[in-house]
């Protein structure tokens, strides 16, 4: 055994002795894994689960050929056996394979859905990157699809798995030293929206556009949109609130063991930069009611700070003490002169070399990202939900999903947890299913158009074994709008086989 090998083994054994008995896993398994999207946190997701688990990297997969090329390299130079994985550009052609033991999936929100159910019914557990989803009804699916076919799957929502915030839940809210907790402030002040306009352009030949817009509005391309610039258009993401609120909003839910909230109520807009071609909000605020318990949510992309020591974080209120907490630590202030409390963030620098030279990884949230990782394989090898398993991954989006979706109608939304609608609602319900009709070429669009549907009222039972929907159109069924009958439109047909199915249709009808 060399020193390196004798490093990574000894960390494997550290981390596993650090897990309570019901987490432990089975440190020696070689497990076969697939990554589906290369970009940057697909890497990171990637590179902690090599740290934590002697893995066999077999599979990626990106759209991007030159992205997926270093992503090979890197994993070669990862990885014990220093193999270099298999490449594809088709995420279908990979899972086909049926060799693979997990898949982790990491492409940009609005391809989430399609892939994870797809992977689902390959017989694979499954980490999917958060948001879960792109609407609701996408959300709703995807954890239908994985009880349907008994798979694992851990949602990227780390804070669950942040060793200084499991700390601060257990010494500060479980032992009551908040007292009544009534407010919880979530909140971000980065300036992370894109401020640039440039012009359209024709997407880099190491990129194919069509397939990596997919179930998205087509758009032309523009350079702020790949790589990792696409969260600033709503087409393919959920906006601030989507990638900074969801984190805030769950690692709430779980500190406070809290379920869907009941009334969710948002305001905002582009305020401040009108300039740039971003269509997400620069400003917006949210409230998420949990009955005698408000979670308020507030993002501003100008400006400073409210506490320069959490620009992203959460401020927990309660009538015995006040807790603030983030990423980067945590501080506790109780009420009446009491001694506080802070805590720093953990690195683990030392156990793990390769995260001081590795590019663009944060340094700050490698720990909990293992941590999150070892609770995967833990919750694998005793099949059972992860920490941050799809149904919690699915509430906290939804959540979020539905303040956008509040702030777009300007009225406060009401949510029936039960029957998973919008109380009174049909315009809101009806946002619950986007429309995502990929675009055509106009005369094969045209067709499409004037086939003949029919209503297809409930058909989330009938998703986890469907082969691959696409639920970009799902939107249809809330507007007297559905698929052809028995024809389901997806992305696993070309545009060959879908001529042929709708002159097909179109022959029968004459």
């Amino acid at each position: 055994m060399n020193r390196r090998e004798f490093l990574h083994t000894t960390a494997f054994g550290l981390a596993a002795a650090a897990l309570c008995p019901a987490q432990e896993y089975d440190r020696d398994k070689r497990r076969r894994v697939g990554l589906i999207g290369c970009g940057w946190y697909g890497k990171s997701d990637l590179f902690r689960l090599v740290q934590v688990s002697p893995v066999e990297i077999v599979s990626l997969c990106d759209v991007d050929s030159q992205m997926l090329s270093n992503a090979a390299d890197m994993s070669a130079a990862r990885q014990r056996s220093k193999k270099r994985p298999r490449t594809y550009s088709d995420y279908r052609k990979m899972l086909a394979e049926k060799d693979l033991d997990l898949v982790l999936i990491a492409p940009p929100d609005h391809w989430h859905a399609l892939i994870m159910i797809e992977a689902a019914k390959s017989g694979v557990d499954i980490w999917v990157q958060k948001p879960i989803s792109h609407d609701v009804l996408e959300g709703k699916a995807m954890l239908a699809a994985a009880r349907h076919n008994n798979r694992v799957v851990q949602v990227g929502l780390q804070r669950r798995s942040t060793p200084h915030l499991v700390e601060a839940k257990e010494r500060f809210i479980e032992e009551g030293k908040l007292g009544k907790i009534a407010l919880v402030e979530i909140y971000c002040y980065y300036h992370m929206r894109a401020t640039a306009n440039p012009p359209d352009t024709t997407p880099p030949a190491n990129l194919d556009y069509d397939a990596w817009t997919g179930p998205a509005p087509m758009r032309p391309y523009n350079s702020l949109v790949h790589p990792r610039g696409w969260r600033a258009f709503m087409e393919y993401g959920n906006g601030i609130v989507g990638d900074m609120c969801v984190h805030m909003l769950d690692m709430t839910r779980w500190m406070l063991g809290l379920g869907w909230p009941t009334k969710i109520d948002s305001t905002g807009g582009i305020f401040v930069d009108k300039k740039s071609k971003a269509n997400i909000s620069d400003t917006q605020t949210a409230t998420f009611d949990f009955q005698d318990l408000r979670v308020v949510w507030q993002h501003r992309s100008w400006g400073e700070a409210a506490d320069p020591n959490y620009p992203w974080g959460a401020t927990f209120y309660g009538d015995k003490g006040t807790l603030k907490v983030s990423v980067m630590g945590y501080d506790f202030i109780p009420l009446g002169g009491g001694q506080p409390v802070h805590k720093d963030v953990t690195y683990e620098l030392e156990q793990y070399p390769e995260d001081k030279t590795e590019k663009e990884l944060e340094k700050h949230v490698a720990p909990a990202i293992r941590h999150h990782m070892q609770n995967f394989l833990a919750s694998i090898d005793a099949r059972s939900h992860p920490v941050s398993d799809i149904e919690q991954g699915y509430i906290s989006t939804a959540s979020c999903i539905l303040a956008n979706n509040s702030m777009k109608l300007g009225r406060s939304l009401a949510w029936d947890p039960e029957k998973q609608l919008v109380v009174g609602d049909s315009e809101a319900n009806a946002l619950l299913r986007l429309i995502r009709i990929p675009k055509l070429r106009t005369d094969l669009q045209s067709r499409f158009v004037a086939c003949s549907f029919h209503p297809l009222k409930s058909a989330i039972h009938e998703l986890a074994i469907w082969p691959g929907p696409l639920l970009a159109v799902l939107s249809a069924i809330n507007n007297g709008c559905a698929f052809v009958q028995k024809i389901v439109v997806t992305l696993q047909l070309g545009e060959t086989e879908l001529r042929s199915r709708m002159a097909s249709k179109t022959s029968t009808q004459n």
